[in-house]
């Protein structure tokens, strides 16, 4: 019994992993294409660990997972692999196309080869699950319902334009081929080894450095925030249980603006870390000119999860969020040995105010 985790280096799919094999003894084989946002660093703890093996490689190299998936003989892949950030996205969406969508496909293509040619009772047995996100819902309005499952598809950027793209596909090759599939869509994630451009971790990081809190636009923006290790449990349910073809939206019923967000960042450091002069950190937040199509409102309704699953996150707002920044605070050198020259660059170009 083994399961194939593909990005399982990145935010969510090392959390994932190394949450996993604290619960589990079934081994994983861990492929992950290592970009920028794919930090070995953050598996470290499994160094020795024979349950873990990670590869270098791409969703999209067909000769390779075919041969990872012939060695190893996994019950089920879990898709995490993607490019993720919709600032990145604005500014190269050649990557996202190329990996979110292209890369998708050659995985799906490589797993229905493995998974036709199963006994039978292994082909019941096993199970691709797809890891996606809300934002392939679009904008909502302040009054506006959450996200269903039913909710139509209207991406806004590359970035999840790409994600739905990736999604349909996978409907697709359950519907036609019979693979059997599940798709989760999850809300805005934060907690430990979140890359430093996302917003929370990105706040923590230039608030200890004494920067500016880049902040777009009036900070109104509303996103539901879910904690990584809430989310691992979700896909956990839903590996173990998911009805097959289905979606299930995984959020964290904590609806906050982003200017909300900064502020109690800014009040935990004020807390835990205070400046040698008394000052609130708060004191830092600079407001930049807003991103292109930045959607005012993401919101998801998790009650089929929590109906048919009897999934809930074990974290508050308040929780969760204590939890990160004193995780960033304890790991300074996690955080030095990612902030590559070329990730200073990038935080440069993309959040210059003007």
């Amino acid at each position: 019994m083994t399961l194939l985790v593909t990005g399982g280096a990145g935010f969510i799919g090392a959390n994932f992993v190394l949450d996993w094999l604290a619960q589990s003894p079934e081994p994983v084989v861990n492929l992950d294409k290592l970009t920028y946002a794919g930090n070995p660093e953050t598996l470290a703890s499994l160094q020795g660990d024979a349950r873990h093996q990670l590869v270098q490689g791409d969703i999209g190299d067909v000769d390779l997972v075919r041969q990872l998936l012939a060695e190893h003989r996994p019950r089920a892949v879990v898709n995490f692999a993607a490019e993720s950030h919709v600032d990145r996205s604005i500014h190269g969406p050649g990557d996202f196309i190329h990996t979110n969508i292209v890369g998708t496909f050659n995985l799906l293509e490589s797993v229905r080869g493995y998974w036709s040619a199963l006994p039978q009772a292994d082909q019941q047995a096993f199970r691709f699950l797809h890891v996606s996100t809300d934002e392939v819902y679009g904008s909502l309005g302040h009054a506006d319902p959450a996200f269903t499952e039913n909710h139509r598809y209207e991406p806004n950027s590359p970035y999840s334009a790409s994600k739905a793209a990736s999604d349909h596909l996978v409907r697709a090759w359950h519907h036609t081929y019979g693979l059997p599939v599940v798709t989760t869509n999850c809300s805005n994630n934060y907690g430990p080894y979140h890359f430093p451009e996302k917003l929370i971790p990105l706040m923590i990081v230039n608030a200890l450095a004494g920067k500016p809190l880049p902040v777009y636009g009036d900070g109104m923006q509303i996103r539901d925030w879910l904690y990584v290790k809430d989310h691992c449990s979700a896909i956990r349910r839903v590996l173990e249980a998911g009805r097959l073809g289905e979606t299930y939206n995984v959020g964290g019923w904590n609806e906050k603006p982003n200017i909300d967000i900064v502020k109690t960042i800014c009040q935990l450091l004020d807390e835990m870390r205070p400046k040698a002069d008394g000052s609130s950190y708060a004191s830092q937040i600079s407001y930049v000119t807003d991103r292109p199509g930045h959607d005012r409102r993401y919101a998801i309704d998790a009650r089929k999860l929590e109906a048919e699953l009897g999934w809930k996150p074990a974290e508050t707002f308040e929780t969760g969020i204590r939890k990160t920044v004193q995780w960033y605070l304890a790991h300074p050198e996690w955080v030095s040995n990612v902030q590559s020259g070329a990730y200073r660059e990038w935080v440069q170009k993309q959040y210059s105010a003007s």
